[in-house]
């Protein structure tokens, strides 16, 4: 897992996800083993309504992004600072969460 893990980073992929099944290093009982690196976004599932219990999970129904505090969402150069912060207050204005302007050295 850590070898497929690897290639993947070299190939500058978005996540992997890897799961291997049996008899992990010679074990005698069988197992699974999985894991999940840089996932950044997460399926919202969505049943049909009027459906009986137990027919599983519903389908994709759209995806999110889970933003954590702190994560630099726009980040500009070149501009003048009275127009990036015109610009980023439209953006946040549309935006469900609160933003903050910072100005780094």
């Amino acid at each position: 897992m850590k070898k497929a893990i690897e290639l993947t980073e070299q190939a500058a992929t978005k996540g992997i996800q890897i799961q291997i099944a049996g008899r992990i290093d010679g074990k005698e009982i069988a197992r699974v083993e999985w894991i999940r690196e840089d996932r950044s976004d997460k399926p919202v599932t969505v049943r049909p309504t009027e459906t009986r219990m137990g027919s599983g999970k519903g389908s994709p129904e759209y995806w999110v992004a889970v933003v954590k505090p702190g994560r630099i969402l726009y980040e500009m150069s070149g501009v003048a600072e009275n127009i990036a912060r015109k610009a980023i207050s439209i953006a946040a204005s549309k935006m469900p969460i609160r933003t903050q302007f910072i100005i780094s050295g």
